[in-house]
């Protein structure tokens, strides 16, 4: 059968991304857990179907909501500067089931040092994983330099872990809860600068509105990568400040203690593109883009990665 012809723009996002609902709707829309489940073979025809739509053309009969569907299944699975397809570890669509298991085990398992080394050794791992690919693909890293990222940040989280852990020995039960968070903090202000330094080093490409390729920024670098430091902190400030304190609590009681085998299961379930003004630009390239564009580019836009 021929195929169709469409107008149809599949990269505008589904909802309004000038408001916070809509880009609350669209985050979870490209991180739902359930695509983790698609088959191999789904995923390669929902990335040939939004390809295939991208140059006009689709299969008859084919409707908007299928074109939705392989949309979504696309972003969570494919990455968004090269296409090509992350590895399932590393999709933020594992980021709800595999950052719940992790961060419960590490707020569980803080009272000894071999149980804080273990859990923050696999939580620094899964973070380098998540970071490598997510990067901004436009600026390659080489197998050393993603080595000395990883063995910086997993030392820095063990290194303040294991001294804090020590530190509060003496403090109140409630403080040693909090050296986890103290350590994830630590951790990601160090892994993802390094995992991602091409990008400060070279700068990351910069577009206007209509997705043309303008130049490379470090300063736009800087911006993105300091938002996913600050992000991820406060991603996990919630989970890993709240919840010892309510735990802290809920052990007290007569019926926690008699099920403590739940207790890291239980911590688990409770766990449960940006633009940057021209003039904030470097002066060569702010003055290349006006010297091509005139006053007709006041933004430009960048992938700073997640």
């Amino acid at each position: 059968m021929a195929a169709s012809v469409t107008t149809f723009n599949i990269d505008i996002p589904r909802w309004d991304q000038n408001t916070f609902t809509g880009r609350v709707k669209h985050f979870f829309n490209i991180t739902d857990p359930r695509t983790l489940l698609v088959s191999e073979h789904e995923l390669d025809s929902a990335k040939a179907l939004v390809e295939s739509c991208r140059a006009g053309i689709v299969p008859p009969g084919t409707n908007q909501e299928q074109l939705f569907y392989a949309k979504k299944l696309y972003d969570s699975a494919f990455h968004p500067d090269s296409g090509e397809k992350m590895n399932l570890i590393g999709r933020m669509s594992f980021q709800v089931p595999g950052g719940m298991a992790i961060t419960g085990c590490m707020l569980q398992f803080y009272r000894t040092v071999p149980a804080v080394v273990f859990w923050q050794w696999v939580n620094q791992s899964f973070n380098a994983i998540v970071n490598y690919t997510n990067r901004n693909a436009a600026s390659p890293i080489s197998l050393k330099q993603i080595g000395v990222a990883y063995f910086t940040a997993t030392s820095t989280a063990l290194a303040t872990a294991v001294g804090l852990n020590l530190y509060t020995k003496r403090a109140p039960s409630l403080v040693a809860r909090w050296v986890p968070f103290a350590a994830v903090a630590a951790a990601n202000c160090v892994n993802i600068p390094l995992m991602r330094q091409q990008e400060l080093i070279n700068g990351i490409t910069v577009t206007d509105e209509n997705d043309n390729p303008l130049g490379k920024s470090r300063r736009a670098a800087i911006k993105g990568i300091t938002q996913v430091v600050v992000s991820r902190v406060a991603m996990a400030a919630p989970g890993m400040i709240l919840l010892p304190i309510i735990m802290e609590r809920l052990e007290k009681y007569p019926f926690m203690k008699k099920i403590q085998v739940l207790h890291a299961p239980l911590q688990t379930i409770l766990v449960g593109g940006f633009s940057i003004a021209l003039s904030h630009l470097e002066p060569d390239l702010r003055q290349s883009i006006v010297a091509r564009h005139g006053d007709n580019v006041p933004y430009v836009y960048f992938n700073k990665g997640l």
